[in-house]
């Protein structure tokens, strides 16, 4: 009996130790700060003014040129976002720039799918779809961006999918010259000439995730810098399994939306103020 008992007391023993000393496995997650610069051309309308007219734009416009984002990731998906800065002169959020900036960004890199919050004059969306592929070119060429070794890779993306939540009237333009010129000839719509943007971005190895900044994704390392057309972003900061348990879920309130839609709904209620603001208005 003695027997008996003594070998229960050593199994309970062996599972007793076996719990306590149990590592907890942390979920693997990491936050990355990213400040971004971007230069204006400011063409004809520029060459009108001085040196001094110039400096006078840049800084009123510093709060559309000059942005800080944070993105919290984990191994699977990432959460983007601009952190909220006053404007440099007027003290005040830029309530135009707000409008077609882009909203807070869901990216899952495994189901290949996008969430993105967008508030567009008051009106709450939810755009949702799927990630844009990007065909990255891996160069030979590195460098060091703070602690980490980064590798370059290069790309060429569609201009629109860098650019869908904002607005042009330039781009407007185009296309209603294409479609006046197609209906004068009497032929079938031109398909407008798809605008690329290269791309130039530093990701490490040393971090094995496929998350970045913005729309770009997809490098077996995380991106700590990327260059397209005007504008650099840059990691300034990196913190991995931060203390406090990050958030990384995608946005869940507006109206249903995919990338395209929200397009055409962004231009279609652009036009309408644009007609609206011709019209007489009626007297009571």
């Amino acid at each position: 009996m003695k027997s008996v008992f003594f070998k229960v007391s050593c199994i309970v023993f062996v599972l007793l130790l076996s719990v306590s000393f149990t590592p907890v496995v942390q979920e693997f997650q990491g936050q990355a700060f990213y400040f971004s610069k971007s230069t204006m051309e400011l063409g004809s309308w520029g060459a009108r003014m001085n040196e001094a007219q110039k400096k006078d734009v840049q800084a009123r416009l510093k709060n559309r040129l000059e942005k800080t984002y944070v993105l919290n990731f984990n191994k699977e998906a990432s959460v983007f976002n601009e952190e909220d800065k006053l404007d440099a002169i007027a003290g005040a959020t830029d309530s135009w720039g707000t409008n077609f900036a882009r909203g807070e960004q869901y990216k899952n890199v495994k189901e290949g799918a996008l969430v993105q919050a967008q508030e567009f004059y008051g009106k709450k969306f939810l755009v949702k779809d799927s990630l844009q592929r990007i065909d990255w070119k891996m160069g030979k060429e590195s460098k060091q961006i703070g602690q980490y070794m980064c590798f370059k890779a290069t790309a060429l993306v569609p201009t629109s999918e860098l650019t869908w939540y904002d607005f042009s009237w330039g781009d407007l333009r185009s296309a209603a010259a294409a479609e006046k010129k197609a209906d004068s000839a009497n032929t079938a719509p031109v398909v407008p000439e798809i605008k690329m943007t290269a791309v130039e971005a530093w990701y490490t190895p040393q971090i094995p995730v496929s998350h970045g900044p913005a729309e770009y994704w997809g490098l077996p390392g995380l991106i700590l810098e990327v260059s397209a057309g005007n504008t650099t972003m840059l990691c300034a900061k990196i913190v991995m399994n931060p203390k406090d348990k990050l958030t990384i879920a995608a946005p869940s309130k507006g109206r249903e939306i995919n990338k395209s839609d929200y397009q055409s709904t962004v231009q279609g209620k652009m036009l309408e103020m644009r007609n609206n603001r011709g019209r007489p208005r009626r007297s009571r």
